[in-house]
């Protein structure tokens, strides 16, 4: 590498995205000249951490040619996650053997993808996730493990785990992300990361009308709490008529970061709704946040969630387990190919018969279920602006340990998951706002998130705490052992 192209993989390494598009339009470097950064940063991790898993550099250096720059993201490279997104040119496989064999390449964006451009934001591949993305951790038959840069023996989580390790390790400033029972925090929380779960309602998920029953969301994973705001006032925005949808407010959500909140009553928990054990260190972190929230003048005080956890728990994975099956009948149906126990990992199997087996009654009873359990978390929050709680009960984990998909056991698989989401899946049932901030690090020097759950549609105030705790505890000083 030349001088000046070292000098540049430096600045693209220790600049976030906005930063670089502030380059882009001061004319300091041009859309191309990151993309190809970007690329390089791909090549040059990607065999150690496997975290992009298809490539779109010709499709990208199109679109680089073309960026407006006048946009917020100008220029900017950004890697999309394969897992319900539809991007033109790329084939979205949800790291699914079946959608790889069958399902073709897309002819046009969703609409978010639509937004991301239109922001100025540079597609130019997928990032690896777990097949059909139910899992804390990224290691599927098709395309194998992602592997976290702060130990590459550990996962960077799932199922945004490839999002969170290409930006975790430069690859990229910031990368899509979803999730449905904490698939953007808990990577955030083990590769250091900034992950928002916005409200639901916050972001259409266009051409569908919803997901989950609103059980699921997307947005990014980034390294800059600012990031994170611009990237929600790129994106957010329902449809008209769509069934959760929340009014965007009148002052942005980038303005809003920058603002000091007023005093603020806070609350935490080191709790593990459910029962079970919490890392002594992790505990630690939270009381630290704590005293950390105190001193920027907040009050703060000890409150543990209740609700019936093991009850929401089995109505919520028996409502994934009907969207899946209905999923992969619409897919045969399109792809004309019918769905054999071979086409997919042993779990993703027996989620689908899970689903096949509920009949109507027990469906609408657990979405009942779901909706009054929703209704118990946000009121039992209510009393407070911000509710502060571990990300995760524990530190990243060794690959291949956890969320093993090749085991076919479905309540056996469950069982294990719920104590590694018992902080998370929550508050995707109550549809709140939750920020996964990469605040404190275990005595092992790995990343240790910090969860703030706001009220419904209460992001603004989210951000602004973020932004407070980031300008008085810096985490950019802190890097992975693999980065550009």
């Amino acid at each position: 590498m030349s001088s000046t192209t070292k000098e540049l993989a430096e600045v693209y390494a220790n600049t976030d995205a906005l930063g670089l598009a502030a380059l882009v339009k001061q004319k300091q470097i041009s859309p191309l000249e990151l993309l190809e950064v970007a690329i390089d940063a791909v090549e040059t991790l990607n065999p150690q951490l496997n975290a992009v898993t298809q490539k779109a550099y010709e499709l990208a250096r199109t679109e680089a040619s073309k960026v407006p720059l006048t946009s917020v993201f100008a220029g900017v490279p950004f890697l999309l996650k394969d897992l319900a997104t539809a991007a033109a040119g790329m084939q979205t496989t949800n790291s699914c053997r079946y959608y790889k064999k069958y399902n073709p390449v897309s002819t046009a964006d969703n609409e978010a993808v639509r937004r991301m451009r239109a922001a100025g934001l540079v597609p130019f591949g997928f990032t690896n996730v777990p097949e059909n993305g139910w899992a804390l951790t990224t290691e599927s038959v098709l395309n194998g493990p992602a592997r976290n840069p702060w130990n590459p023996q550990l996962t960077p989580g799932g199922s945004s785990g490839g999002a969170a390790a290409a930006v975790a390790s430069r690859m990229v400033p910031l990368a899509e992300g979803s999730d449905g029972a904490g698939s953007i925090r808990m990577p955030a929380s083990v590769c250091g990361l900034v992950g928002l779960k916005p409200s639901r309602g916050r972001i259409t998920v266009a051409p569908a009308t919803d997901f989950w029953h609103g059980g699921a969301v997307f947005l990014c994973l980034s390294r800059s709490v600012r990031d994170t705001a611009a990237y929600l006032d790129a994106v957010g925005g329902a449809l008209t008529g769509e069934p959760y949808a929340l009014p965007l407010p009148e002052t942005s959500f980038s303005a809003q970061a920058l603002a000091r909140p007023g005093k603020l009553r806070c609350a935490f928990s080191v709790s593990l709704p459910g029962g079970g054990e919490v890392d002594p260190e992790v505990a630690q972190a939270i009381r630290m946040t704590a005293l950390q929230i105190e001193a920027l003048g907040h009050s703060i005080e000890e409150h543990d969630l209740e609700f019936d956890v093991e009850n929401s728990w089995r109505a919520y994975r028996h409502m994934i387990a009907v969207q899946a099956a209905v999923q992969f009948a619409d897919a045969a149906s399109t792809f004309g190919h019918p769905l054999t126990r071979d086409d997919v990992e042993p779990y993703t199997w027996a989620n689908i018969e899970k689903g096949r087996s509920i009949d109507g009654m027990q469906h609408a009873k657990d979405i009942d279920t779901l909706r009054s359990a929703g209704v118990k978390i946000a009121q039992n929050v209510e009393p407070f602006d911000v509710f502060i709680t571990p990300v995760m009960r524990r530190t990243a984990f060794p690959l291949g340990s956890a969320c093993k998909m090749g085991v076919g056991d479905y309540e056996a698989y469950n069982a294990e998951f719920l104590p590694d989401t018992a902080f998370l899946f929550p508050f995707n049932v109550s549809g709140q706002p939750g920020i996964s901030l990469p605040l404190h690090s275990s005595s092992a020097g790995l990343p240790i998130g910090v969860q703030l759950v706001g009220r419904l549609g209460g992001e603004g105030t989210l951000l602004q705490l973020a932004t407070a705790l980031e300008e008085a505890h810096s985490w950019h000083g802190r890097c992975p052992g693999i980065r550009y």
